[in-house]
């Protein structure tokens, strides 16, 4: 019996199998899933993690309340592949999608990068999701079980129906400003009403669902309300960086706002709550932008970020120090805790199962262009690929990123990436080399 289920050990096995194995009962009362997604965000950028000025109530009372994985990791630091790798359970090389936009003609001749309503470029980008449509994505996989699905904020794969969302703000209209999220963005940022709506429809149908909270938030723009600038822009000489900072405490505001709807319509005890990152974000004391290392880098600032899983009197809440965990175990980690099939495809692990989080001996992760190269080939895009064994990340170059060579970190001593140690240990870097190369070989690929 895996760790998901050991809440169930004080009953008797007759109750574990009326519970998971009998439809009838299985249906009474099914499990709910809300996923909150952070928009450009630092790992160290919450209270719970020891931001000095930085306050997110909310999410320090959510990571007390779950299974908060300190070490946890997006494998893409872009938001494009990253929130398709959440979906998934699939890394960016083998879910296809790389970048945040696909090529156009006269790329290669250094032209720039057309409007995004261009009609020759919209027919590039409607092409391009042949990749999402050749997924199983989770509201997919959720739909023959019963379950409505709501699609809210940050979308970049067209109508969210491609992806088998029942319900969506989002319209995925290419011709019409449809980019990467359109009407959604305006969740959070805007009010929560159309979740407040869709939690009181499905409560009335008594459908189980799957919420898709990704808020354009702590995201640019930067502009927070008032309130929350004037509390942060004493604190700082830059005032860019007192704008992010009232942004992280603004996107708090609205997850307690989600999570209060949760309490509003009697569903906490009966909803699994799973909060990432989708990349980070370290700002610039000058502008609102981010710094080197950080978004679109295979740094900690870029990769890394908490990773938490609530579901109060199942899951034990417990802050996870130690153990690797990845935005990939997203999927099997959720199938798992509703009882449905894992695909033997997914790369991740269940990480509620404490044997298969001791038995993880590497996370991986890979960074690709902003721009995609080739609408089938990933590794045309490639930057760099990357690896942490133990104490220890490697970050390997690709051919494209000329007079570059492997980095070599102790993350847990170093966790800024300080001090290369790659010449000191040229072993080890052997050794992850060849980890990366039976992970993800692009040359034999």
């Amino acid at each position: 019996m895996n760790a998901s289920h050991r809440w169930l050990l004080a009953l008797p096995a007759i109750c574990f199998a009326l519970l998971f194995q009998d439809s009838t009962s299985a249906e009474d009362a099914p499990l709910n899933v809300v996923v909150i997604l952070s928009d450009d965000q630092a790992w160290t950028d919450y209270s719970f993690m020891g931001h000095p000025q930085i306050e997110t109530p909310n999410l320090d009372r959510l990571a007390k309340e779950s299974l908060t994985f300190t070490r946890g990791y997006s494998p893409v630091s872009l938001c494009r592949p990253s929130l398709a790798t959440i979906i998934s359970g699939l890394y960016p090389h083998q879910h296809g999608i790389v970048g945040n936009d696909p090529p156009w003609a006269g790329m290669e001749d250094g032209q720039r990068r057309p409007a995004h309503n261009d009609p020759a470029y919209v027919k590039n980008r409607m092409d391009y999701l042949q990749h999402v449509d050749q997924l199983d994505c989770h509201p997919e996989r959720l739909a023959p079980h019963g379950y409505r699905s709501l699609q809210t904020g940050k979308w970049w794969e067209g109508k969210p129906s491609r992806a088998g969302f029942t319900d969506a703000m989002t319209h995925g209209d290419f011709t019409r400003n449809g980019r990467h999220g359109d009407e959604g963005l305006k969740v959070g940022r805007e009010g929560m009403q159309v979740i407040d709506d869709f939690l009181t429809d499905t409560q009335d149908k008594k459908q189980p669902f799957y919420l898709w909270y990704a808020p354009f938030l702590p995201h640019t723009p930067h502009n927070p309300p008032e309130r929350l600038l004037a509390k942060y822009r004493d604190q700082t000489d830059s005032l860019p960086m007192a704008k992010y900072w009232a942004m992280c405490e603004w996107f708090d505001e609205t997850c307690g706002e989600l999570l209060g709807l949760l309490d509003k319509h009697s569903l906490a005890e009966n909803t699994l709550v799973v909060y990432v990152t989708d990349n980070g974000w370290i700002n610039e004391t000058a502008a609102s932008r981010y710094a080197p290392r950080s978004k679109r880098s295979p740094n900690e600032g870029g990769t890394r970020t908490p990773i938490m899983y609530r579901l109060p009197g199942v899951i034990e809440p417990r802050m996870d120090t130690t153990h690797l965990a990845s935005t990939i175990d997203v999927v099997p980690t959720v199938q798992h805790l509703l009882g449905f099939e894992v695909p033997q495809n997914l790369p991740g692990i269940n990480v509620l199962d404490p044997d298969e989080l001791e038995l993880r001996d590497a996370i991986y992760g890979e960074i690709f262009e902003h721009d995609i190269q080739s609408m089938d080939d990933p590794a045309a895009s490639l930057q760099y690929r990357w690896v942490i064994q133990g104490d220890y990340k490697l970050i390997d170059p690709s051919s494209r990123m000329t007079g570059e060579s492997p980095e070599l970190y102790n993350v847990v001593k170093d966790p800024h990436e300080n001090q290369n140690l790659a010449d000191q240990k040229p072993e080890t870097v052997e050794a992850l080399q060849s980890l990366l190369d039976e992970w993800y070989s692009p040359d034999s690929a």
